[in-house]
């Protein structure tokens, strides 16, 4: 298990430092900002949403690793999903993070967060940038604060 544990820690690293589809996205149709007061994370959301589909997501902001490494790996995600997979796959990944399910349930890379639910501090962390994305897919005005 500590092999396991040290290659998602890897992953999450990479992530963090060399975050994926991190830029202001100029023909976004959809965005939200996010804010996490606790530890400072902020973080924009970028939707480029066409005939149901994302099409292209981005994101800005800073945060802690966690944070950074979870929006990275969200856009890879659910970039090319429908909005009914994409918010799914907010609720799979939101059980894994808060413990509610143990298996991976289809989530990818995305299992490298499982061992979040052990610090409910962090959950805020990983789950930052997906609830910023539920706001943008519902096309929510304004900005939301995860406390």
């Amino acid at each position: 298990m500590s092999h396991l544990r040290d290659l998602y820690q890897e992953v999450i690293l990479d992530h963090s430092k060399s975050p994926r589809n991190f830029s202001e996205l100029c023909d976004a149709n959809r965005k939200a900002d996010g804010h996490n007061p606790l530890c400072g994370d902020k973080v924009t959301v970028y939707l480029k949403l066409n005939d149901g589909m994302v099409e292209d997501v981005s994101f800005t902001g800073v945060g802690c690793a966690i944070s950074t490494a979870s929006a990275s790996l969200m856009t890879q995600a659910v970039k090319g999903k429908s909005l009914a997979a994409a918010n799914e796959l907010f609720n799979r990944f939101h059980g894994l993070v808060t413990g509610k399910i143990d298996e991976e349930q289809n989530l990818g890379e995305l299992v490298v967060f499982q061992g979040v639910s052990e610090f409910p501090v962090r959950v805020k962390c990983a789950t930052l940038a997906w609830h910023t994305l539920q706001s943008a897919l519902e096309k929510a005005e304004g900005s939301i604060s995860k406390e």
